[in-house]
């Protein structure tokens, strides 16, 4: 009986069964369970057992799993890979630009890739098999181990770039990504072509160690890195340097054929899947070797020739700083001289006086001044922060906050470099609808129309809240392609009650190829509307049908608008996607500017849609058609409740303020009204569309 018991019973196990039996365990017990004995350590070691954790973890099917073994030494580190990024796969968003800011974090080959949707509007395709507009922003790539690294994306000068980093931490239920810099105390090359380096210079350990200095170095060693100033301490304006100090200087310039692909197509074509895989193993090789070794030589030529990473010194770290600092504070000295020049500053001003915020105009010296001392306090010092490592680099933290939220949308920080991860819930029983839809306005759904050429792309994520005792059905807009925005990040665009059906007939038969529809559900709710202000959206009745084919429709009771939306698989969207350039990298990463048009493309077809509407007068549009909307007129109407009270007020600036300014600055004021046609064309405003353009015709100073 002893000779049954133990060890014995699972090495007698076949290799298969084994395999079957650890899918009840997790990479973790796997692990404890080698340690028990050496001929347990053979048999977890086993490939087999390996494949199974990687097929558990699901981020990959099994099929690209074979694929990806061929990157890395062993399914075990593969797992190991996989285990660390799967927290990071979802969907991730930032509050600016208004607009949208949603970046999808995908599998790649042997990385996860985070890529931007950009607002746009759906082309003539439709959703399923018109390419989506998509932007890189990072990937994590395992190397032969699996051990992660970190690569931001960027553009700079006409030319896209990559930032090698590491990965500090992913914890498991992570909800916000930060881009950081983070000191170490090790002296070996953290980046992989350059690295700020501290030497122990006597005038640097004189300053180290003050405080310290009856203590053995050992232990002042010790008291410094307990004492490290965490990123995340420092001010905004400093954090800010950093990042720009650091970028700067580990930007690696990316050649055509390297930032082609960043995943495979899909499989349906079995030769380009291959090929994509072949292109993507030695793309992956290349950055790994950028990563260890550094740029300087000719990849194809000399793979095997390494290269020195460039040493900054402390007091070069110090001149970059103090030059980076010097042209921050005069592009803050001149965004405060512009803003007290534009009557959008003032109005700005005027605002958040009423709101009980301090002006950002007419100088608050009095308050910096007082403000002083607490804002000292409050934060560390960068010195101390430099202090604490001989070397710095760029990393990516992902970190467990704790966040209010509202309506499944996360109230965020204004002041970080971050992203904010979505919770994403399956479908279940009772709730079927949970999840991604996108969808536009308008019926049919699909394709646009001929006088409709370009239908806004809106992303809504569904979720469901208990609230007052009934069950609640919230549709939260994540993304919209309108030309700028018509409500905030985290609008809830309908909100439904799932306990009242709704007796209000649908207001179609048929859908687009004339087939009979069939209603399968109809619940009572409302959906968004003109409220107080941008900021504080009303609602109005309506009703959410849900269709047989797996449409949702919402539909406006009082004005008959219609919302139509569909399931999205935003994985498979991507693959059929199409690649835009980046931003430059900070702002690739996190928009932290305030803006409420779409910072990420060019409004490529204002002209095209302008040109084919009718009752539009071609004298204004040859005036102001190639002319680009100053950013406060946006602040300042988006302000004005009500279409009409819009007009009347851009009625009034127009021909007040018109004929007091030069030609050149009355045509700039003028062109505003190019975004309110696109605007009023779009839902269909005619009063706003004929006000406009009276003014813009009778204004004197337009050549």
């Amino acid at each position: 009986m002893t000779e049954l018991c133990g060890s014995s019973l699972l090495l007698d196990l076949p290799d298969d069964v084994f395999a079957i039996i650890c899918r009840s365990l997790s990479p973790r017990d796997i692990c404890t369970l080698s340690l028990c004995c050496q001929s347990l350590y053979g048999l977890v070691a086993s490939e087999k057992v390996w494949l199974t954790q990687c097929d558990m973890v699901g981020i990959v099917p099994h099929q690209d799993l074979l694929e990806w073994r061929k990157g890395v030494s062993s399914f075990r580190a593969l797992c190991r890979f996989l285990v660390s990024v799967k927290p990071l796969i979802g969907i991730w968003v930032h509050q600016n630009p208004e607009l949208g800011n949603v970046v999808y974090v995908m599998p790649g080959f042997v990385s996860v890739v985070g890529c931007r949707i950009l607002p746009q509007e759906l082309g003539p395709l439709g959703i399923e098999e018109g390419p989506i507009l998509w932007a890189p922003v990072f990937e994590i790539i395992g190397d032969l181990d699996g051990f992660t690294t970190f690569f931001l994306h960027g553009r700079e000068k006409g030319n896209d770039y990559v930032y090698p980093g590491s990965v500090k931490s992913v914890e498991r239920n992570c909800n916000v990504l930060l881009l950081e810099v983070d000191p170490r105390q090790q002296k070996s090359k953290l980046f992989p072509n350059k690295s700020f380096v501290y030497n122990s210079d006597k005038e640097l350990a004189r300053k180290v160690s003050r405080s310290h200095g009856g203590l053995p170095r050992s232990q002042r060693m010790i008291i410094q890195c307990e004492a490290q100033v965490p990123f995340s301490r420092l001010a905004f304006s400093d954090r800010r340097k950093l990042i720009e100090v650091v970028t700067s200087q580990v930007g690696q310039k990316v050649s055509d054929w390297a930032k082609s692909l960043l995943f495979p197509r899909l499989r349906n074509d079995g030769e380009n899947f291959h090929e994509d895989v072949a292109l993507l193993f030695e793309r992956r090789s290349i950055l790994l070797k950028m990563y260890n070794l550094g740029q300087g030589f000719n990849w194809k030529e000399a793979p095997e020739v390494p290269y020195d990473p460039m040493q900054l010194q402390l007091s070069e770290i110090r001149k970059v700083l103090d030059q980076s600092s010097g042209s921050l504070n005069e592009d803050d000295n001149q965004m405060q001289s512009n803003t007290k020049r534009t009557f959008g500053g003032y109005f700005r001003a005027s605002i958040k006086q009423i709101l009980g915020k301090s002006p950002s105009i007419n100088g608050s010296n009095t308050h910096s001044k007082h403000s002083c001392s607490r804002s000292e306090r409050k934060y560390a010092p960068l010195p101390d922060f430099l202090r604490s490592g001989d070397t710095i680099e760029l990393t990516l933290h992902a970190s467990k906050m704790k966040l209010s939220s509202y309506r499944a949308w996360p109230n965020m920080h204004d002041s970080r470099f971050a992203l904010y991860k979505l919770p994403m819930r399956s479908p279940r029983v009772d709730q079927e609808y949970a999840g991604l839809w996108g969808g536009t306005f308008g019926w049919p759904p699909g394709k646009p129309t001929e006088d409709k050429p370009g239908k806004a792309l809106f992303f809504l994520l569904i979720s469901y809240e208990e609230s007052e005792g009934q069950s609640n059905l919230i549709a939260t807009k994540i993304l919209e392609g309108t030309h700028y925005v018509l409500h905030p990040n985290g609008s809830a665009m309908f909100i439904v009650n799932i306990d009242e059906p709704s007796h209000d007939p649908f207001p179609w038969d048929v859908d687009a190829n004339s087939f009979p529809l069939i209603i399968k559900h109809a619940f009572s709710g409302e959906g968004i509307a003109n409220g107080y202000g941008f900021r504080y959206p009303g609602s109005k009745p309506g009703s959410l049908f849900v269709i047989e084919n797996g449409l949702l429709v919402f539909v406006w009771k009082e004005s008959r608008t219609v919302l139509t939306m569909q399931r999205l698989n935003l994985q498979e969207l991507l693959k059929k996607g199409e690649r835009v350039p980046a931003l430059p990298p900070i702002t690739n990463f996190s928009y932290l500017t305030k803006s409420y048009s779409n910072v990420f493309t060019g409004f490529s077809t204002a002209s095209a849609r302008l040109s084919s509407h009718q009752g539009f007068t071609f004298k204004a549009r040859d005036k102001l058609l190639h002319f680009t909307f100053p950013a406060h007129w946006i602040d300042f109407i988006s302000l004005v409740t009500g279409k009409e009270s819009r007009m009347l007020v851009l009625c009034i600036l127009l021909v007040s303020i018109s004929s007091k300014l030069s030609d050149c600055k009355a045509l700039l004021l003028c062109c505003s009204c190019v975004n309110v046609l696109q605007y009023s064309f779009e839902y269909e405003m005619l009063d706003v569309q004929v006000a406009v353009i009276l003014v813009v015709c009778s204004v004197p100073s337009v050549p």
